[in-house]
């Protein structure tokens, strides 16, 4: 994959150090930027053409991510992948995820059904181009939406730091239009879960969905172990 960085016009944020930040976000969870891959202040800086204060700014954020590591004397690089790391990540995010969707079958915003609706019209015609990186999107807000639809926007904050650490493997797996279809037909049935008030088959159906990059995770650490850190 290519890497390449976006130059600092090409997107609208508040800061530079925001800038630095999204871009590098986004080309680590791509895997435009593979893991292990070195990665300089100053050639960031001269990229984005700013000083080097923002990126270190965004460096240190994307190292709290677990995106980045930073070592001292030495380069810093894109961090390889943790089975551990990524095991943590799993459990926050589904002991988060699982009590959003209960709190939506339950009561949901009803404001936000058309948004779902055509979010999930989105990703079959995504399945059906065969455009991985408008899926990966549009999972994205689709997880986005249900912690809105639960009313519990708050939480997606905490799921999108930990989606972090799989978005990547997720990009590795997400190579097949079978892929994609059972990610879709699972979004299908969790919002007939959620929109028929059924919280134990939203429950279900997002533990079937979350666990599907369990065997993901083995196929990749044998196919792809030099970008494990273990």
């Amino acid at each position: 994959m290519k890497q390449t960085m976006v130059a600092l016009g090409t997107l609208e944020r508040t800061t530079s150090s925001g800038v630095v930040f999204d871009t590098l976000f986004e080309q680590i969870t791509r895997l435009e930027l593979l893991p292990g891959t070195k990665i300089s202040e100053t050639d960031v800086a001269k990229s984005f053409g700013v000083s080097r204060q923002p990126v270190r700014e965004a460096f240190t954020r994307l190292a709290g991510l677990n995106l980045l590591l930073i070592r001292p004397q030495r380069a810093t690089i894109v961090r390889p992948f943790s089975r551990k790391l990524i095991a943590s990540a799993r459990f926050v995010r589904a002991a988060i995820e699982l009590e959003v969707v209960r709190a939506a079958a339950k009561d949901r915003d009803t404001s936000i059904d058309a948004p779902l609706k055509a979010n999930l019209k989105q990703q079959a015609d995504a399945v059906s181009a065969g455009d991985v990186t408008l899926f990966h999107e549009l999972d994205y807000q689709f997880h986005q939406l249900l912690c809105a639809s639960g009313k519990q926007t708050f939480a997606f904050a905490i799921i999108a730091e930990n989606k972090a650490q799989v978005d990547r493997l997720c990009m590795l797996s997400l190579t097949s239009k079978e892929a994609m279809e059972a990610l879709y037909e699972d979004h299908q049935t969790l919002l007939k879960a959620m929109f028929g008030g059924d919280a134990k088959a939203a429950d279900d159906v997002l533990r079937v969905h979350l666990d599907r990059l369990t065997p993901t995770i083995d196929a990749i650490y044998t196919t792809h172990k030099g970008y494990f850190d273990e």
